[in-house]
């Protein structure tokens, strides 16, 4: 097929996205981009209106975005040299054509003049809303400046995509060097049957072992990698694998120390240049929390008010290794923590995570998840048959949305699924991808490939196509994949940010679904992980994989009492990483040079269980921070920042009813449908009926 990665299929043609087509189709997507651009901002300024100013401006660069995002989204799931190869090459061609569009003279006075004209101080709220982020954001990106800075801007965003997908590639290829192959299965000693299965299986797939002698091959995915953390009693195996992870980002040939204060420089340079005093200052304008003084004191604040009950819990899980050690209380080994906690929620609660995962094969857990989302939000989500075709390979799969047949997909493990309302109407499609290759990236996501709307104008409903992936627990000799809670949680976390996009009802494509504050972006997220800890949600999908039964209420007492077991070290982890992020973006982007793992610990050492061992440096394999030129970066404290909204929000559920369908209908219709078209604060309060508790988070935790 001729220019596959401009096609505006809706279903994608995977089997035609061949990496030899990126650099010639990029390039011509870029011409047409910068064409589109030019008429937008050369239009007669007497005939100007909403529509062809920001509408216009969101238009022009609609088809390249989508195309890229096609090279990004391959980059993330099917990486190989080829594509790397041709990622590179365009990379710095697109990261400079979009660095440019703020910094362009005429589309800024365009912009400037249209907002003076009565049209615009007439506009109707969302309309309004749309033109001052626009102007807002055009201005964080330089709009204001004198032509020799705007130049060296350009040059920082062009020099940061780089830097920042190198390491991302590093974080990737220094995971994937890393394997542990075992062939005396007494080392095995205390690991599940399920992550021996699965290492057996890996080995086999490798070519290693035999039926008759297997072998166990262990890597850092994390599916891997926890459960030998958490239950193999052999020491020497558990140090082993930490050591691996310690080496991702940090080994010599993978070694992110020097990316991670380039990345710092350029940011506060970028910053610097736009008038801010630091990075944080910069990306969090337009964020609920403003700057980066309010943010550090939110998760000061928090680390105040858990501090005691974290001390506590250390000292317990000391004593605890202690009693069963037959030594004296010391501190632990890193490759330790994780095992003795394991052990002591079982003495404590009589439970073991692994108790669990019978219960939650993958397969019944999207389907009990999508029940939910038809009882609570009125959402009916159907599985479309699919096809994997490979690279080059004919294929008669369907194209567009209205048209039978199955779907092609980037691999055969892919689903595809559409979404109607209560309406039955279609309001969009996703794909999902759930287990770990060594071609993808490690973590969990959710994201798009097309932003929907509703119909505007002449314009007909544009529907959304979005898509979630993770590195959950694979299957195993055919049987079904079987999820920790843990994972479960995480899935209904990435369906939770798919239904902000896909419920996404704004007329303003720049407004719509997952587009809004990054601090206000995960709520939709953090609320779905409520539903894997309510009796009620869990019967329609926590289902024995053999016998089909329920939870039994003996269990499922065990996992309550056992829910708040450590939270306060739970919540200090999480806060470790903010403030690391925070102080590393205010106090230390120009502290180049130094020694980053005594820097980390000096930042974060109030955060951290003491260890006899201290850890490397969290940077170095950092992604959310430093795998993009924003990403969370300066911005990770956004996750308990919006947990004390979901903690909150979720209050109205277990008080109406866990799956009361009016409440659910209010949360899309005034928290999911909206996107960014009101201020979040007033989105919460909508729904709410009051400003959110601060102490929500801390009383859900039982720590308040």
């Amino acid at each position: 097929m001729a220019s596959p990665f401009l096609t505006q299929d809706f279903h994608v043609r995977w089997s035609t996205l061949d990496p030899i087509h990126i650099q010639a189709d990029i390039g011509q997507a870029l011409q047409a981009a910068e064409a589109a651009i030019n008429r937008v901002s050369e239009q007669d300024r007497g005939k100007m209106n909403f529509d062809s100013v920001v509408l216009g401006l969101d238009e022009a660069t609609r088809p390249l975005n989508e195309s890229w995002g096609l090279v990004t989204h391959l980059d993330s799931l099917c990486n190989s040299p080829s594509l790397r190869e041709a990622h590179h090459a365009m990379l710095p061609q697109v990261s400079s054509f979009f660095a440019k569009i703020p910094l362009n003279d005429h589309l800024w006075d365009l912009l400037e003049t249209y907002s003076k004209t009565q049209e615009a101080r007439d506009l109707p709220p969302v309309k309004k809303r749309a033109l001052d982020e626009t102007m807002e954001s055009f201005r964080q990106a330089g709009a204001d400046l004198p032509p020799d800075k705007k130049k060296r801007l350009e040059e920082l965003e062009s020099e940061l995509s780089q830097t920042t997908q190198k390491y991302s590639e590093n974080v990737l290829d220094s995971t994937n060097a890393w394997e542990l192959i075992i062939t005396d299965p007494a080392r095995l000693q205390g690991l599940p049957q399920s992550a021996i299965d699965a290492a057996r299986a890996d080995a086999a797939a490798k070519g290693l072992g035999t039926p008759e002698e297997p072998q166990y091959r262990f890597t850092l995915k994390a599916p891997s990698m926890i459960p030998v953390m958490e239950y193999a009693e052999d020491e020497n195996l558990r140090r082993t694998v930490w050591e691996g992870t310690t080496n991702i980002g940090r080994s010599e040939k993978w070694d992110n120390t020097q990316l991670v204060w380039k990345i710092l420089r350029l940011r506060h340079e970028k910053a610097q240049l736009l008038g801010k005093k630091d990075f944080a200052d910069l990306v969090l304008q337009q964020r609920m929390a403003k700057n980066g003084a309010t943010a550090l004191a939110f998760i000061e604040n928090l680390h105040a008010k858990i501090a005691s009950a974290f001390q506590r819990e250390t000292i317990q899980l000391q004593e605890y290794k202690a009693d069963h050690a037959a030594q004296t209380p010391d501190l632990l080994q890193p490759w330790e923590v994780a095992f003795w906690s394991e052990r002591q929620r079982k003495t404590e609660y009589d439970f073991d995570e692994e108790e669990l995962r019978p219960y939650f094969p993958l397969n019944q857990v999207l389907k009990g998840m999508f029940d939910l989302a038809e009882k609570v939000f009125d959402l009916r989500i159907t599985q479309r048959p699919t096809i994997f075709v490979p690279v080059g390979q004919p294929s008669t799969a369907s194209t567009r949305s209205t048209q039978e047949g199955p779907v092609e997909v980037w691999h055969p493990e892919v689903k595809f699924y559409e979404v109607h309302n209560e309406k039955n109407v279609h309001i969009g499609s996703f794909y999902a991808d759930w287990h770990p290759r060594d071609s993808k990236r490690g973590g969990a996501w959710m994201n798009y490939l097309h932003m929907g709307a509703p119909p505007y104008g002449e314009r007909d409903r544009r529907l959304h196509l979005g898509l979630i992936c993770g590195n959950m627990t694979p299957p195993v000799d055919g049987k079904a994949a079987l999820l920790t809670h843990d994972e479960v949680c995480t899935v209904f976390h990435e369906f939770g940010h798919l239904l902000h996009q896909l419920c996404g009802n704004v007329e303003i494509p720049s407004l719509n679904g997952v587009s809004v504050y990054w601090d206000f972006v995960e709520l939709p997220s953090q609320i779905m992980e409520n539903f894997c800890w309510e009796r009620e949600s869990l019967d329609l999908f926590a289902r024995h994989h053999e016998t089909g039964e329920a939870i039994p209420a003996k269990l499922f007492k065990k996992v309550i009492a056992a829910k708040n077991y450590r939270s306060a070290s739970d919540i200090m982890r999480q806060l470790s990483f903010g403030k690391l992020d925070l102080e590393l973006h205010i106090r230390h982007a120009t502290t180049e040079g130094a020694d980053l793992d005594q820097l980390s610990r000096q930042i974060v050492g109030d955060y951290l269980m003491p260890l006899k061992t201290e850890n490397p440096s969290m940077a170095r394999r950092f992604g959310h921070l430093f795998s993009s030129p924003v990403g969370y970066a300066a911005g990770y404290y956004s996750y308990k920042w919006a947990e004390v909204l979901d903690a909150d929000a979720f209050t109205r559920f277990q008080k109406e009813g866990v799956l009361n369908n009016k409440v659910g209908r209010d949360f899309r219709e005034k928290i999911l449908s909206k996107g960014n078209s009101e201020d979040p604060a007033k989105l919460f309060r909508d729904f709410m009926g009051r400003d959110p508790e601060p102490m929500a988070l801390l009383v859900r935790a039982g720590l308040g």
